[in-house]
């Protein structure tokens, strides 16, 4: 018997972990297990021939809330093609689904809920054997005319039964990165959060994840994403992994999800030793407010997870990811704006505001009608209205997190956004007025290049801001903008005041001359761009700022900034 794990990602790059995992744990008498990965993005009749060409009796499918559709349009198009076709479906898109779903997709023969491994392999080695299974636990199986409910099993407890995935050569390791696990579960209840089903962690043991650990490094993968969902649980556990990367990295990167409250002092000293950018660290804030804290049952120190931050931040060797999210229960547009504010005081590297998702068999999904909390119908059920936030404060909110993306997270806005927050009095509030300049000009729906992101800030500077203060700001952009692209002379954003006088000409001239000679025969490439400044030079007065872009070869261009 053939059977294809399958997925659509929404991405190439994506890795699955789910479908080698199952693999694994299915091999010994399954059958032939080929996986095959797509994405949603692919046209679906080649998706379609492709695993038809593969001549399968099986095709189980990962499904999520980013590939549900195309998904089932494809379960759909296979059962018209290939009757005799068995499909299983499962993953967290549909763990929570029933009997409504084999009766609008007649080809569906299987559903499995929760964890796969043990009813994947109960199914497929009863299957193999060519028998109907006596027990098929945590699935929903068509028998004729009818369905059939298997009692429901706990989940391993034991993930070392699992076979390593990565040493078996079932993961994918050349997309740039990989997924990897070194525990299940969560300690914590949020309820936005399908972890909250599954508060029991269960850990791979210590030399399981070590010899995984050290196969991928070895192997020189780009960046390793750990997907545990707290995965700094366990403090003396924690410690003992980041230890053994620190001894035994090649030139792997790591992606964690932690929970800042809970590093200690002993787990922070040796974060201290972590070269410069090896680890990044995902952190879910979620909100400022305690009461909206409470009502989703979030059990975490705010107090400690600032302080625990701030000291990340002042080592300044990790890249700190941290996590907002809007619709929650409790939490109005001022206050939101609030945890902005808050947050971006911790000047984290990166800081994402996504608008809760009410995602199938989370409580908060369940608890929605009682908390007056409407929502999309279908993926990604994105929360649309709620008691405290309209539909319209949502949507701004929306707008001002697309443009923390690009100018916040960019890292290409830095004097920009500090002035912009002077003036508006925090960034929340600056970035408010940004967002009804960008939706009045109808910015949202247009796709920009860096240097439009830059023009159009400037337009609005122009249009937005108080005459007094245009001059200041637009300085601090037109430097933004010169430390993050060359700026070519003759061709420079509107913002910049190019118009150098014959002295300030031979002065940039001679100095330019200067700094060519420094270089001579090191092989280093030198461009450079000049402006007239009045409130950038470190005091008050017209002065020049002379931008230097070094080039060579195998490395990025270096910028430095000179003050004639």
């Amino acid at each position: 018997m053939k059977t294809v794990f399958t997925t659509l990602h929404s991405k190439y790059i994506h890795p699955s972990l789910a479908l080698p995992c199952l693999v694994a744990f299915c091999r010994d008498d399954c059958g032939d297990l080929p996986i095959r990965e797509f994405t949603v993005h692919e046209p679906q009749e080649n998706v379609l021939a492709e695993l038809l060409a593969e001549e399968p009796q099986v095709i189980a499918f990962s499904v999520y809330l980013w590939n549900r559709r195309e998904t089932f349009d494809l379960i759909d198009a296979l059962s018209a093609v290939r009757p005799d076709l068995r499909i299983i479906v499962g993953g967290p898109e549909v763990s929570f689904e029933g009997p409504e779903l084999f009766a609008k997709h007649p080809g569906l023969t299987a559903l499995v809920r929760g964890e796969g491994e043990i009813p994947v392999q109960t199914l497929l080695s009863a299957w193999q054997r060519g028998e109907l299974p006596r027990e098929n636990p945590n699935t929903l199986l068509r028998c004729g005319a009818g369905l059939h409910e298997g009692a429901p099993v706990p989940p391993l407890a034991d993930l070392d039964l699992i076979p390593s995935p990565f040493h078996g050569g079932l993961v994918e390791m050349t997309r740039g990165f990989v997924y990897f696990e070194t525990s299940r579960g969560c300690p914590y209840n949020c309820a936005f959060c399908m972890s909250s089903l599954d508060s029991q962690v269960r850990s791979f043991s210590m030399e399981r994840i070590k010899t995984d650990l050290r196969l991928l490094m070895d192997r020189g993968v780009p960046k390793i994403k750990l997907v545990d969902r707290t995965f700094n649980y366990d403090a003396a556990r924690s410690r003992e992994i980041f230890s053994f990367i620190l001894k035994h990295n090649r030139g792997s990167h790591f992606h964690f999800e932690i929970g800042a409250h809970l590093l200690d002092e002993a787990t922070l000293e040796l974060l201290g030793e972590v070269p410069d950018g090896l680890f990044q660290f995902e952190i879910g804030v979620q909100s400022t407010l305690p009461e909206t804290l409470a009502a989703i049952d979030r059990k975490a120190s705010l107090e400690q997870l600032e302080k625990n931050v701030r000291r990340l931040r002042a080592m300044g060797n990790i890249h700190l990811h941290l996590d907002l999210i809007a619709g929650l229960p409790g939490e109005d547009y001022p206050r939101f704006l609030g945890s902005i504010d808050r947050v971006a005081a911790l000047a984290p590297h990166h800081l994402q505001v996504e608008p809760v998702k009410l995602l199938p068999g989370a409580p908060l999904r369940r608890q929605a009608g009682d908390l007056g909390i409407r929502y999309a119908p279908n993926p990604p059920y994105t929360v649309l209205q709620t008691p405290e936030l309209s539909f319209a404060e949502l949507e701004r909110l929306r707008g001002i997190s697309r443009l923390l993306d690009l100018t916040f997270n960019s890292g290409r806005f830095v004097r920009f956004l500090k002035g912009l927050s002077q003036i508006g009095g925090s960034l929340a509030a600056g970035m408010e007025q940004l967002e009804s300049y960008w939706r009045r000009t109808g910015l949202f729906r247009t796709p920009l290049s860096q240097k439009s992101i830059f023009e159009q800030v400037g337009a609005f500077i122009d249009d937005d801001i108080e005459r007094v203060q245009r001059k200041p700001l637009k300085e601090k952009l037109a430097r933004d903008f010169a430390h993050s692209e060359r700026v070519v002379p003759g061709n420079a954003p509107a913002f910049f005041d190019t118009e150098l006088c014959e002295e300030e000409q031979l002065t940039v001239k001679e100095r330019v001359r200067a700094e060519q000679e420094k270089i001579k025969g090191q092989g280093v490439k030198l461009q450079h761009f000049a402006a007239v400044f009045d409130h950038e030079g470190g005091a008050p007065g017209r002065t020049v700022l002379l931008f230097l872009y070094l080039t060579e070869t195998g490395e990025g261009m270096r910028v430095k900034e000179i003050l004639l």
